[in-house]
């Protein structure tokens, strides 16, 4: 099996790990292939339904079904992990604080070249 080096903020998949991946029992191979013949089985009857001409009523896939749900309805299936708290302080907190940074620093620069008289201020008020 090819290097795999982990990623910093995700564990391994069990379908990953070498001792999982290769040293399989007997039950659990026939398990996978019951499992993949049952996916099998719901794939080609949902192709039927999809392909056939004669259809008037409308196909639901229940695993469409499933994601929708979960995508109007986010914060009952949100969990809160060290990634996703980073990334939303990456993406949320840290851009304001350097806004403010940004914005104070220049906005000090300014007030002080004001105050010593090398200011070239563009609009003047009064002449």
């Amino acid at each position: 099996m090819a290097d795999y080096r982990e990623a910093p903020l995700v564990t391994r998949p069990k379908t990953l790990d070498p001792a999982e991946y290769f040293n399989l029992s007997l039950d659990q191979r026939r398990a996978e292939e019951e499992r993949a013949g049952l996916r099998a089985q719901l794939k080609r009857q949902y192709q039927m339904q999809l392909n056939n001409p004669h259809r008037k009523e409308l196909i639901e896939d229940p695993a469409l079904t499933r994601w929708v749900y979960a995508r109007t309805n986010p914060y009952n299936y949100f969990r809160a992990t060290k990634k996703t708290s980073l990334l939303g302080g990456l993406f949320g907190v840290v851009p304001l604080f350097v806004l403010y940074y940004v914005l104070k620093t220049d906005r000090d620069k300014k007030e002080e070249q004001i105050k010593a008289g090398t200011y070239d201020r563009k609009f003047k008020l009064a002449y």
